[in-house]
């Protein structure tokens, strides 16, 4: 077990595979300082609150994993997903558009960026 802490991210993903969703979010709110500018630890603690339908707080690390790859598409899907769970329209048909501009193929994105733009 001595290893997974000297591996925190592959730690956090496994508390979260088994459910531990409180001990992850501690886990990785204790780390956070030390791991502000990895894109895949942000992208794992947003997941976390996600998880645990804090979207509010999920928001701010999905932005910072965005910041560090503004290429990661799945990243872009869940900040999306996000900004829906706050009601944040025009910021979810936002986040549509960077993804069908990365992904021109992707239907999900689209479809739901037509849908976005029609209500």
């Amino acid at each position: 077990m001595v290893g997974l802490f000297n591996k925190p991210k592959r730690h956090i993903k496994k508390l979260l595979k088994d459910g531990e969703y409180d001990e992850a979010i501690k886990f990785g709110l204790n780390l956070e300082t030390e791991y502000a500018d990895d894109h895949d630890f942000m992208f794992i603690l947003g997941s976390a609150f996600f998880i645990v339908d804090d979207a509010k707080r999920a928001l701010p690390y999905f932005e910072k994993a965005f910041e560090l790859d503004p290429d990661d598409v799945e990243t872009l899907t869940l900040k999306t997903n996000v900004h829906l769970a706050l009601e944040q329209k025009n910021e979810a048909i936002e986040c549509c558009r960077m993804v069908v501009k990365l992904q021109p193929k992707n239907s999900e994105a689209q479809d739901l960026l037509e849908k976005l733009e029609s209500l």
